[in-house]
């Protein structure tokens, strides 16, 4: 198959030479160049010296010039930029483009300084022989650069035609030294192990960040619709004024702590840096989780026996949360039964209970929800909320009936009414 112009495609031959990042790369190899070309006028000059020694003193100069700049922690990361922009790498990822933190950052630095401005040299110079010497052929002048003329064995006739043949071979070597200079930066201005190391972790923290945001608007958000969709239904069945008005109280006061998780998950997302919203409940406000509980018929019997100052922050939020998730669960799958709730530290651990009886149809939550999916495939976020909770904070979390809670994965079993438990164990001390 022949590919023409007009079927879109290019002969690959030519294609690179009408590449954009072929001359962007060109001209990051003519900013070495004009580097050196001013070093040069400064010092040692070429005022009545040879061609052998300019080159000798410009090399040396310029070596020990570009090891100094490349001290500058600041040079990496402006040279990794430079590169991103000009270089065109098919990943900005493998040109790193922060500042240098260790002595092996600076040596590669120095490395690739003076490998950018050597290349970029050749490149210059070669640059301006070939623009002569096209101009040579075209006007049939003898017009040299740095002493070399055109052989007199090219006819007036040959002239000419040679210019292209010169111009194409020249594109090409323009083409061959950005990609070789690419290959260098790749290899001289790549994140350390230390920065890969370092872009992973935060990696893993934005997932984990986004794990947590999420799970903190099922549970709070999956709480208050809960709440809101039982109340509006008890209150049309009943059909009591005063029942009605107290559904409505509980609903108002229900979304408008909803509206204030939303908010405090809002301000995470953005990242605001002044934090306007509220604090974030904590052991301190199960109350007013209980009284939700009880306004919405589920009788709730709570004990909380926890010395002041005893839990850390985030222990306290992550209980709030975890209870939380127990007491919806209850009025999702057994309305209107005891809720048990017990919270106690023991041996350096804080134990969480959550209990409630369960009808006879709801006892399939026993086991499938246990295992992560709540009856008819629908739901188990929570459950599995929680055990990611209880492990990222180095504890334990077993859910199921009373029989099985501790080997949360096995069904209820039995005919007549269960309790089914959802039990967490939480070191007071964050990571033992």
């Amino acid at each position: 198959m022949v590919l023409t112009w007009q079927d879109g495609a290019m002969p690959r031959f030519i294609a690179p030479l009408l590449a954009g990042a072929t001359y962007a790369r060109w001209l990051h190899l003519l900013i070495g160049w004009v580097f050196a070309g001013v070093v040069l006028m400064i010092y040692p000059g070429t005022y009545r010296k040879g061609l052998a020694e300019i080159l000798a003193q410009s090399v040396a100069v310029d070596a020990v010039l570009l090891a100094l700049v490349a001290l500058v922690p600041a040079m990496r990361r402006a040279e990794g930029v430079q590169a991103r922009l000009l270089l065109v790498p098919d990943r900005e990822e493998d040109i790193a483009a922060e500042p240098s933190r260790t002595w092996a950052d600076r040596r590669r630095t120095a490395a690739w300084l003076i490998g950018r401005v050597a290349l970029g040299t050749v490149t210059g110079f070669a640059s301006v022989a070939v623009l002569t010497a096209v101009y040579a052929l075209l006007t049939g002048s003898d017009t040299a650069f740095a002493g070399l003329r055109l052989p007199h064995a090219l006819g007036r006739f040959w002239r000419p035609l040679t210019a292209p043949v010169l111009l194409f071979g020249y594109g090409w070597l323009v083409v061959w030294a950005g990609r070789l200079q690419l290959a260098m930066a790749i290899g001289l201005l790549s994140p350390s192990p230390a920065e890969r190391l370092a872009e992973a972790e935060l990696r893993a923290e934005r997932l984990l960040e986004r794990n947590r945001l999420a799970r903190e608007l099922h549970d709070s958000i999956g709480h208050a619709l809960t709440v809101t969709v039982l109340q509006a239904g008890a209150a049309r069945e009943v059909g009591d004024p005063a029942f009605a008005a107290k559904a409505l109280e509980v609903i108002e006061e229900t979304g408008r702590r909803a509206m204030d998780d939303l908010e405090r998950t809002l301000v995470l997302l953005r990242e605001a840096p002044d934090g306007t919203a509220t604090e974030n409940p904590g052991v301190e406000h199960l109350s007013s989780l209980f009284d939700t509980a009880r306004a919405a018929g589920n009788p709730v019997d709570a004990s909380i026996d926890v010395p002041a100052g005893v839990l850390p922050g985030v222990l306290s939020r992550e209980s709030y949360r975890i209870v939380q998730e127990g007491l919806t669960n209850a009025l999702k799958y057994a309305p209107g039964e005891l809720v048990s709730v017990r919270i106690a530290v023991r041996d350096g651990r804080l134990e969480l209970r959550c209990a409630n009886l369960l009808r006879n149809d709801s006892r399939a939550r026993g086991g499938s929800s246990a295992r992560g999916a709540a009856p008819g495939g629908r739901g188990g976020k929570g459950l599995r909320g929680i055990r990611e909770r209880a492990i990222l904070l180095g504890g334990e979390a077993t859910a199921g009936s009373a029989g099985t809670a501790g080997t949360a994965g096995r069904s209820g079993g039995g005919a007549g009414p269960g309790e089914w438990v959802l039990a967490v164990r939480l070191p007071l001390r964050l990571g033992s």
